[in-house]
């Protein structure tokens, strides 16, 4: 899926919060003859795959408002031959597993850019890339940082469940939280 034939124009929908990034990556993908939707919440990607339905959807997981996640079963509802692939800045494997579930073709880390989510949307559902020699084993903090994640989706959210199933402190939790994922 590398460029769409001449005479069909795929059509995208690309949400997220962040008006530079979103807009950055819709004149790439319009660029390479794709018919480009863009908005920026919830109910503004909702209201436009009602009107249309999109082939193609890359969603943000963290918006304000309803989630990445959430967007991903109403768009999966609406119609469920549209390919998601959410992409994010704070990926988890239980926030991949869970999306994935919901309808999502695939799951990225950001930063992403348009031929990153052109090869994503190539691949099967599910399909990911080969493990190379060269691969590092997560880092202790990457593993619990994971760990909380996948806690956390298990809760729906609660941050006060989570920190109770995990033997945190709310407060300690929420700090955690607040950091960016630890490289691998």
């Amino acid at each position: 899926m590398t460029s769409p034939r001449p005479d069909h124009a795929p059509t995208l929908l690309l949400v997220d919060d962040e008006a530079v990034f979103r807009e950055r990556l819709a004149r790439a993908f319009r660029e390479r003859g794709f018919e480009v939707s863009t908005a920026g919440s919830y109910d503004e990607a909702l209201a436009l795959a009602s009107r249309e339905s999109p082939e193609l959807a890359v969603v943000d997981l963290r918006m304000p408002g309803r989630s990445g996640l959430e967007l991903v079963r109403g768009l999966h509802a609406l119609d469920a031959s549209t390919r998601i692939i959410v992409l994010t800045g704070y990926g988890s494997i239980a926030t991949a597993v869970e999306a994935v579930k919901l309808g999502a073709f695939n799951y990225l880390p950001k930063p992403a850019d348009v031929d990153d989510l052109l090869l994503a949307f190539s691949r099967g559902p599910g399909e990911t890339t080969q493990v190379t020699e060269d691969f590092q084993p997560p880092s202790l903090a990457r593993a619990e940082w994971e760990h909380i994640q996948r806690v956390l989706t298990d809760c729906g959210g609660n941050i006060s469940e989570a920190a109770r199933r995990l033997g945190l402190h709310r407060r300690s939790l929420q700090r955690k939280l607040q950091k960016y994922p630890p490289a691998q």
